[in-house]
Formats: C-alpha cells, sequence, structure tokens
C-alpha cells in the first residue's frame, strides 16, 4: 500500500506530495512542527502535543491552519490511510507561500502538512545495555523552547554523535552546563536518588514525553528537582537516561567515553521506562 500524506487540504501519494518553491518553511524555516506517537493506532498523549503545537503558532505568530477539532480528523485519517499500528505522525505548519522577504506577509495562508510511518524496531541493546553520548557546545537559538523547524544546529549535532559512534549528542551551553539531546531531553539521577533534568525554560523544548515521566516521578513518590546541572555532574551521576516522544526513555551509560556508575543501565532508569512503557501501553 503506497503511503499517504495530507498537504493543505488534499490527501496525496506521498511520493508526489509537495509545497511551493516559495513556501516560507522551505526558504526561512518559518514553521513549526511535531511529532506525535502512534501507539495501538492511537494517538499517544494528543493534547499535550497540541497544547504544545499551538504555543509554537503564537510565539511565531502564524495562524493555527485549521481548528483542533478539524486537526484531529486529519491526523486520524492520515492514520487510518496509511494503516499505523505503531509509529509516528508529523505534522509540520508553515506561515505559507509569499514572495520571498524577511518581514511577515501581508496575507498568506498557513501550509499544514501531515504524514506518518510505521516505526522501525527498535534495537533492544538500546534498552538492556544502555547508550552513549557525547557532549557538544550548544550553538542554536535562544528560544530553543519553541518547536521550529529551524533544526541544522541539532542537525550537525546529531551528524557529530553519528560519527563518534552513539547514540545522541548532549548539548553544553557556555556555563558548561547541559541544555539537552539534539532531539532528546537530558536526565541524571544522583547519588542521593534524586532525579534531575533542566527546568523547562527557553534553552530546551518541553518534551511531552518529558512531561510524562515528571507525572511518573511525581506519582510514585520519586524525588526530583528541576535544575541545570554540568557536565562534570553529569559524569559523576549514579545514572543517566534521556527521552523524547521516539525514543521512550533510554538510559545512558556512557558520557564522552567514559562510564555513568557502573556502566549499566541503573534501577531507577529501568523503573522509569517501565512504568513510562506501561504509560505508553507499549509491550516490554
Amino acid at each position: 500500500m503506497s503511503r499517504i500524506a495530507y498537504v493543505s487540504g488534499a490527501y496525496v501519494p506521498h511520493r508526489q506530495a509537495a509545497v511551493h518553491i516559495e513556501d516560507r518553511g522551505y526558504q526561512f524555516a518559518d514553521g513549526v512542527y511535531e511529532v506525535i506517537a502512534v501507539r495501538g493506532g492511537k494517538l499517544l498523549d494528543e493534547e499535550p502535543h497540541l497544547q504544545r503545537l499551538h504555543r509554537s503558532l503564537n510565539e511565531l505568530r502564524i495562524p493555527a491552519p485549521m481548528g483542533d477539532a478539524a486537526l484531529r480528523i486529519v491526523l486520524r485519517e492520515i492514520v487510518r490511510r496509511n494503516n499505523i499500528n505503531a509509529g509516528i505522525v508529523y505534522l509540520q505548519v508553515t506561515r505559507g507561500v509569499a514572495p520571498r522577504d524577511h518581514a511577515f506577509p501581508k496575507s498568506a495562508k498557513p501550509t499544514l502538512v501531515v504524514t506518518s510511518r510505521a516505526n522501525r524496531r527498535p534495537d533492544p541493546r538500546h534498552w538492556e545495555g544502555g547508550i552513549g553520548v557525547i557532549t557538544i557546545s550548544d550553538i542554536r537559538w535562544k528560544r530553543c523552547d519553541i518547536k521550529s523547524i529551524a533544526l541544522v544546529s541539532n542537525v550537525l549535532g546529531k551528524q557529530q554523535a553519528r560519527e563518534a559512534g552513539v547514540f545522541e549528542a548532549w548539548q553544553v551551553d557556555s556555563d558548561g552546563r547541559i541544555t539537552e539531546g539534539t532531539s532528546t531531553n537530558a536526565w541524571i539521577v544522583t547519588g542521593d536518588l534524586t532525579v534531575v533534568t533542566r527546568a523547562a525554560d527557553c534553552a530546551i523544548l518541553n518534551g511531552v514525553t518529558r512531561l510524562a515521566v515528571l507525572d511518573i516521578i511525581t506519582r510514585e513518590g520519586y524525588r526530583f528537582d528541576e535544575r541545570p546541572f554540568t557536565v562534570e555532574e553529569a559524569k559523576a551521576a549514579r545514572e543517566a537516561f534521556l527521552t523524547s516522544t521516539t525514543s521512550d526513555v533510554l538510559p545512558v551509560t556512557r558520557i564522552d567515553g567514559a562510564p555513568v556508575g557502573d556502566g549499566n543501565p541503573g534501577p531507577l532508569s529501568r523503573q522509569l521506562r517501565a512504568a513510562y512503557l506501561a504509560h505508553a501501553a507499549i509491550p516490554t
């Protein structure tokens, strides 16, 4: 079955999906996006994703392309037409098509694109033995709380991680504190079993999986602290892990080649992963 995409009012074969060459997303990265997990054919944590989408649109002063009720229908129809049981839905909204000029166009209709794909089979080694990360300088702009499609800095960082043979790169601000990964949020567990992650300021994206894990931590009564932490603190931590829509909760067992704790996934990371998988209804 051929894949189907939605492009500004029409369902079209994925291979034929296209936008105008003067779409501001193409020329200026003037747009935002969301990635929503699909589990059992249903959208996971749909509401917080839509809330974040509206926040990003409002921050960039891009009108919503349609009401939420209509958007929910489109998202579900894309899942249905592509027969997605476990996978993702990707939606992108740009300011629209207009003659190239940096200032906002006086009249432009937002462009909405929605696609979906099935998940690749996860590598069990990622949660059985943990994954490695490297640390790199955070060279992004100062509004990382907006889920902008301007991701070239993230692309460069992810490529550095791939070339280093590790899963992710954790970005470090000018004060030596970790902000987040190139597509994930960063967490550590201290010696006294306090879970630490950076507060949702303008230096990070407030991940939906991050919020779900914080809810689990609160519900289960674990100690946690939302604050910045340094590279040195991360390397000295008892445990570390990362979160994202596509990676769920993954233990980090190596930072810049050095083991975290005893070099194995820690018990608290495992517990939080199991609790998140239960929340997401993903078979363990």
